[in-house]
């Protein structure tokens, strides 16, 4: 077998990782931007170059045989981040479980152990790779060494060889330090010939060969400036030389034998992944075992494969793993059920669970106490079978969620890893990923689900130590999960739509679209395609004239941005914009709402992701009905779609009003805030008051409008910036703006301090009912970094409690719509709205308790406030 030998330049490639990548933590506040890019890097190059011996080079420090020849040498560079300092000794940890050596020398730099060890390979036979992100290591190419140089990014690489260097430059390996010599390196501070570029540094070595034998030969050189400067600057481009010149003499002791490759130490390398929360990269080290679809060695696990469920087999406490491999469960089947609990561990097929009596009565019945994972989508999945999962007090997902709601929890894998349980294999390298995923055999794919099962029932007990030692475990028991249930009955239940007038709509809107773009062509003088960024930057700042305000790397930016400050210069551009919006309505409101009309029930389904948002706030998928556009009048219109399922009935909508501000007002406990609520007054009124001096009569609408940007914009921690972009007024009178509220509202002053050095102590923030934000970013040295996070400190508190209130006035509200005896059923939740359908006779009563039920979910400094419609469709419920 050919040796190979790769060296690495350590300080380089860590460098080149640590600003190709945004800035990543982990959640102990760790940055691990550069130990991750380092990570690929070094994944790629063990995979690709197999390598027999390999060495990363490190410089030893600031000083170096240079220095002596020039105290300036490097003398420009700008101090390490402190961000990338920190994750030097990572480097060094995971080189180590890598088994890779390491290795620095005083005196010397990385690049000169490169050079020495680089010709040592040579003369000994070796095929060398260097791997750098500095192309002064470009001069030691020959026919058996290869400098690879990383480009864009952290993984292209560029390969230098003899060859590729004589078709760039035109140059032999050593006449690059030539070219050092004459045209110096700014990066390293070393001066060169004062006016010598790469072209002329590269015409003159053409010519001359070598800088020793231009600098002899400087009467045949044309131009009496360029000879001037080399005849004035000779020393310096000698001296230059000298410092370019990467030494292969170094006294390295290591030989070659003591950098044998032998392969990664797998379980430092996992527990250091763990520690840095490189999930992706874990699954990667677990699947590189074997090419099949086990990840990892797990240990034997009993189980039964069973056609029915008996007596024995049920204790008070069982383990249920339904699987479901489409992430869209309204549409999806179950591919088998697993059950596990003192009696043993079991699966069976759903054809048989639903052929089973006996299952049924014990899936329903709410004294068999259950854990799953992922509540509603079990429920769901189950109940469009007819059998309803009753008795259900442990759900992983919702109590891993609640624990941290950072990390992206998908499956019950990922929560076994974080509390060190290995029995379970990941979904990805059991089934596969995207076109090689496949079911497996019967008995796989029951050992499967059982591990997860039984991985379920040895989690419970520390996720409900962890939620009661963090407080959360009413949070846990009394809001997420009996809102989880909640949840799967709205999605069931789905919502109507009439699809005839959404049709309709969609042939409207078409002709609308229609007409605008024979008005923009009008407009413009000529036709092109509107939707071709670049043809219309061409027709609007090269036909028509328009200031460019930006540009991208393929021509002009025509994002909405750009356009809207550019409304005010042209017809064109509002037409553009109203063009844009009725397009975006058309495909992704009309067509891609009829796409998801269910052909049986003629409603859509769609998913709430209860375990998504740091805040706590719901979201909606497939599709997303808390997106429905209310800006546009045709965006508000769709709405009229959206119908009750029964006749007779009509839609019944409740939104809290201005729930943030009134959680800030509690939670800051600001008097003024607190009395403007508590007396009924118009906030933004009396904000416009308090903040300008005036009485009520001489607020304007202009003040109102003002005070209501930064009322809200206050919530989001928002900057002199964000206001005078939102208000179109300077940073100065923006600045201005927000220091007279803060003087006028001094409790949320002193809140906004207060709870940002709160979260520097502990490292997260809270809300009313306990649900935790971590913040780790929040003690970074880097300014925006840390900014954005106390802004969030800020934040979260607020949005989160107003979140929690909705949640629980949900709760609050199926309990009542049951103690009541009515048949008027909760649809929607969007934001702070909730969305009902009722039959016509109930409405009255619904118009006395949903405000009543809403207004006391969580009793506040000040009142919660309800307002409600309602109408034949939910257009009309406004």
């Amino acid at each position: 077998m050919e040796k190979k030998l790769v060296l690495i330049d350590g300080n380089s490639i860590a460098y080149r990782a640590f600003f190709a990548l945004p800035l990543l933590n982990n959640n102990k506040g760790v940055h691990t931007n550069a130990v991750y890019g380092f990570t690929m890097i070094l994944m790629k190059i063990l995979e690709e170059e197999n390598p027999t011996h390999i060495l990363v080079a490190f410089d030893a420090g600031k000083t170096t045989f240079r220095h002596k020849t020039f105290s300036e040498y490097k003398g420009g560079r700008q101090k390490t981040p402190p961000e990338l300092s920190e994750q030097f000794p990572f480097i060094q940890e995971l080189l180590d479980a890598y088994g890779i050596p390491r290795y620095e020398l005083e005196n010397y730099e990385a690049d000169d152990i490169i050079g020495t060890l680089s010709r040592r390979g040579e003369q000994e036979g070796y095929e060398v790779k260097v791997i750098s992100g500095d192309k002064d290591l470009t001069q030691l190419s020959s026919d058996k060494i290869t400098v690879c140089i990383t480009r864009k990014g952290i993984t292209d690489i560029e390969q230098y060889t003899p060859l590729h260097i004589k078709e760039k430059y035109g140059l032999t390996p050593e006449q690059i330090i030539d070219m050092k010599g004459l045209m110096g390196d700014a990066s390293d501070n070393i001066p060169g010939v004062p006016g010598v570029g790469e072209k002329t540094a590269i015409k003159l070595l053409k010519e001359h060969q070598t800088l020793e034998q231009l600098l002899t030969q400087i009467d045949q050189v044309s131009g009496n400036k360029l000879k001037e400067k080399l005849a004035e600057f000779k020393d310096q481009a000698i001296m230059s030389k000298q410092l370019a010149t990467i030494t292969t003499e170094a006294p390295v002791e290591l030989q070659l034998s003591e950098i044998e490759y032998e392969g990664i130490q797998k379980d430092k390398v996992l527990n250091l992944f763990k520690e840095l929360e490189f999930q992706s990269l874990l699954d990667k080290i677990g699947n590189t075992d074997s090419d099949d679809h086990t990840a990892v060695e797990l240990e034997q696990i009993d189980y039964q494969i069973i056609d029915d469920i008996n007596a024995d087999m049920i204790t008070d406490e069982t383990a249920v793993y339904v699987e479901i491999l489409d992430d869209n469960y309204h549409r999806a089947d179950i591919v088998g059920i697993a059950l596990a609990n003192e009696t043993g561990n079991y699966f069976i097929t759903l054809e048989n669970a639903l052929k089973s009596s006996e299952f049924k009565k014990w899936a329903e019945a709410e004294h068999h106490r259950k854990i799953v994972f992922d509540a509603k989508r079990s429920e769901v999945a189950l109940r469009h079978h007819d059998i309803h999962l009753s008795g259900i007090h442990m759900d992983l997902l919702l109590a891993s969620y609640i624990i941290n709601p950072a990390e992206a929890i998908n499956e019950v894998a990922a929560i076994a890893k974080r509390y060190g349980f290995q029995d379970v294999g990941t979904d990805e390298a059991f089934y596969g990923k995207g076109a090689k995923r496949h079911i497996p055999g019967q008995d796989q794919l029951a050992e499967h689900l059982v591990r997860k099962a039984r991985a379920m029932t040895n989690l419970t007990p520390k996720l409900i130590e962890e939620l009661k030692e963090n407080q959360q475990f009413e949070l846990f028991t009394e809001l997420e999960l009996p809102l989880s249930l909640i949840l799967a009955d709205m999605e069931y239940q789905g919502v109507k739509i009439d699809e005839a007038r959404l049709k309709k709509m969609g042939e409207e809107n078409v002709d609308q679209l229609l007409q605008l773009e024979k008005k923009i062509h009008e407009l413009a003088g000529e036709e092109f395609n509107i939707n071709s960024p670049k043809q219309l930057g061409v027709i609007l700042f090269e036909k028509l004239g328009l200031s460019s305000i930006k540009k991208t790397k393929t021509g002009y930016s025509t994002s909405a941005d750009v356009l809207e400050k550019l409304e005010n210069d042209h017809t064109i551009i509002k037409e553009i914009l109203h063009y844009r919006q009725l397009g975006k309505l058309q495909s992704t409101y009309i067509e891609g709402l009829l796409k998801v009309i269910d052909p049986k029930t003629k409603k859509v389904h769609t998913r709430f992701n209860q375990a998504l948002t740091q805040t706590g706030r719901l979201s909606s998928t497939d599709p997303n009905l808390q997106n429905i556009p209310i800006r546009l009048e045709e965006g508000r219109k769709i709405r009229e779609a959206f119908v009750p399922s029964e006749e007779g009935w009509l839609i019944f909508a409740a939104d809290y009003s201005q729930i943030e501000l009134r959680v800030m007002a509690h939670i800051s406990g600001d008097q003024k805030l607190i009395e403007a609520f508590n007396e009924g007054l118009d906030i933004h009124t009396k904000t416009a008051m308090d903040v300008f001096h005036v009485g009520k009569e001489e607020v304007t609408s202009n003040m109102r409008r003002q005070a209501k940007a930064v009322n809200f914009g206050i919530i989001y921690g928002i900057s002199d910036y964000g206001l005078s972009q939102s208000l179109g007024i300077t940073r100065k009178e923006a600045g201005r703006f927000i220091d007279l509220y803060l003087k006028s509202f001094p409790g949320v002053k002193e809140y906004m301090e207060d709870i940002v050095v709160d979260a520097k102590q502990k490292g997260f923030v809270t809300t009313l009912l306990q649900r935790r934000r971590y913040l780790p970013e929040i003690t970074s040295r880097n300014f925006n970094i840390r900014s954005f996070a106390e802004r969030t400190a800020m934040n979260t508190p607020i949005q989160g409690s107003a979140a929690d209130i909705i949640k629980k006035a949900m709760i609050d509200m199926a309990a009542r719509l049951k103690s009541e005896g009515l048949k008027t059923r909760l649809l929607l939740q969007v934001h702070d709205e909730l969305i009902f359908e009722a039959p016509e006779n109930e409405v009255e009563l619904l118009k006395k308790i949903v405000p009543e039920v809403m207004e006391h979910a969580i009793e506040l400094k000040v009142p919660l406030k309800v307002d409600y419609a309602y109408g034949k469709t939910w257009f009309d419920a406004k």
